[in-house]
Formats: structure tokens, sequence, C-alpha cells
């Protein structure tokens, strides 16, 4: 019984031309074996972030799905890539990717790359890793280059805990959604922009967070490359005189678990304490324990609570 070789053993000694020779060895008992959808990460500015492996990937598999050929030929011809391309994007994303499974359902091993970065993040990506999942099609992901953790690492914000958001939904009411659930957000928050909305997107930013302390990352990876540790604020003013340029990445500093605190404390205290020990006595809750809850709100004592009571 033939047993399906390494795509790089296999490929390092037949040549394009000799293809239906390697199929031959990925063969049990006449049926051809599926083929892979390797995820290849590329350069997010600087081409020497490319890895070894994703090179050699790209010069081995039989297909290489782009976002944009036209993007991609670039890096391709830089490296002197032949494998042939077929374009993979917004627009087709769903029939595409049904098309690409049935290549690999007949032994074609496939990779995906997107304009910079990693293939499935904050692209269509994804939804050909799913469906290749639903119709029992093999992923594997190659590590590279991915702006958003570029920035992170680089902010000088918190890195332990962070939320991805992206771009930011154009739809007005999915777009207020989003910012509303980033108020009380205590993880460091990453958003891309593009440079013609970037001030739209920092001005509905302050006006939603209040003035926090950001990184602004800017070019990452190119000779240009730009990062300004700031406030909303600060980096509002300073665009009302200069043009935004380039790809952005904002690194915004979450909320603190204190500022939380002292939040729910300052909402407590809009209250006065008969009405505060209401809220827990008419959830049946006796009034002694009813005292314990409302000193843990305030921050103060329960004797403190006891003595104003009584006053």
């Amino acid at each position: 019984m033939w047993q399906r070789r390494s795509l790089s053993d296999s490929r390092q000694e037949c040549t394009r031309e000799s293809i239906q020779d390697v199929r031959a060895l990925c063969t049990t008992k006449g049926k051809v074996m599926a083929g892979k959808l390797y995820l290849c990460a590329t350069p997010i500015g600087n081409l020497e972030d490319i890895t070894y492996r994703v090179v050699r990937t790209l010069k081995e598999v039989d297909l290489i799905a782009a976002e944009d050929t036209r993007n991609s030929i670039k890096l391709l011809n830089h490296f002197e890539i032949r494998t042939p391309m077929t374009s993979y994007h917004e627009y087709n994303k769903i029939e595409k990717a049904y098309q690409l499974v049935d290549k690999m359902r007949e032994g074609l091993d496939i990779a995906l790359i997107t304009d910079a970065g990693t293939p499935g993040i904050s692209d269509p990506g994804e939804d050909l890793v799913r469906i290749c999942y639903e119709e029992g099609i093999e992923v594997t992901s190659l590590p590279g280059p991915a702006a958003c953790i570029t920035a992170l690492t680089m902010s000088g914000q918190p890195t332990r805990r962070f939320a991805f958001e992206a771009f930011l939904p154009k739809e007005k009411k999915e777009r207020a959604a989003v910012l509303s659930q980033l108020v009380n957000e205590t993880r460091t928050i990453i958003i891309y922009e593009a440079p013609h909305h970037l001030i739209r997107t920092l001005e509905e930013l302050y006006e939603t967070l209040g003035d926090r302390k950001l990184t602004v990352c800017r070019e990452l990876t190119k000779r240009y490359e730009e990062k300004t540790l700031t406030t909303f604020l600060e980096i509002l003013q300073y665009y009302k005189d200069n043009e935004p340029r380039g790809e952005y990445v904002l690194v915004i500093a979450g909320k603190t678990f204190e500022e939380l605190k002292q939040e729910e404390q300052k909402n407590w205290e809009n209250l006065s304490l008969e009405e505060h020990m209401e809220v827990y006595e008419k959830q049946g809750i006796g009034r002694k324990e009813a005292m314990k809850l409302v000193a843990k709100d305030r921050g103060i004592s329960k004797r403190d609570v006891y003595q104003a009571l009584l006053s």
C-alpha cells in the first residue's frame, strides 16, 4: 500500500511537469488522497520578514489563492516563485472556497496568501478555513507577520490580555454597538484603520471611551515606520495640522479594574443609603446582609452604614 510522502520529499524528486507521477504516490487503492490548505503569512512591509518555509511552500504547492493577484505577483516575482495563482477575495469568498475545496479533494495542495500578513486575520481566509473543516480538508498555518501582534509588542501597552477588533464596522448601528462594548473593556484594544478614515475613527473613540492612552503605529516594518505613545486629545490635535498617511494600527489602553470599581461606587453614591438598602431588600435580602452589600458597593465599612442609617 502506497503512503503519501511529505510535500517537500515528493517535490524534491519531481519537477512540476511530472506532477502526475507525484499524484500516483498520493493514492491508496487507486483513490487520490485529498490535498491540504497552507495558510502562508507574507510580509506587511519588509520583504525580508518572509520565512524560508513560506517561500519553499509557495514554490511547492500546486496553486496559490491570493487576495489580489496583481499585488501578490510582485512578491512572487521577487522570490522567483512560478506557481500558478487564482484570486480569492471578499466578493467571491464562498463560491470560490468550494471550488478550491474541490481541487484539494482531487489531491492538489493550495496555499492561501493575503495582501499582507497572516491569512484568516481580518480577511476572507477565515471562511475558506471554516469550509475546509466542514468538508474534511486538512488545514495548516505557517507562522509569520501579523500587523496586530507587531504593533502590540512595540506599543508599550499591556500585552498579557488584548482584544483585536480589526477594522470597525462601516454600518452605523453595528459600529455604535461595537464601540459601546469597548467602553468598559479592560483588555488592550487593537484597531486597524486606513488614513482617509483615521480622524473620524479617533474622534468616535474619544467621544465613546474618553481620553485614553494609546499608541498610534504607522507603516509597520517599512522605511518610515512610526509609533507614537499619546492620548486621543493629543493625537487629534496633531492631525489638525498633519494629514494622515499610510496604514494605521491603534493600540488603546483598556480601562483598569480600579477605574471600573470607582465608577461603580460613584453610581451607587447617586442613591441615598436608604435607597441603596431598598435595592437589596426588594430582592428579599435581609437587612443585616443588605448592609454588608451596601458597605462593599460604596467602599466603606458596615459600621459607617449602620451609623448613617441611625442618624
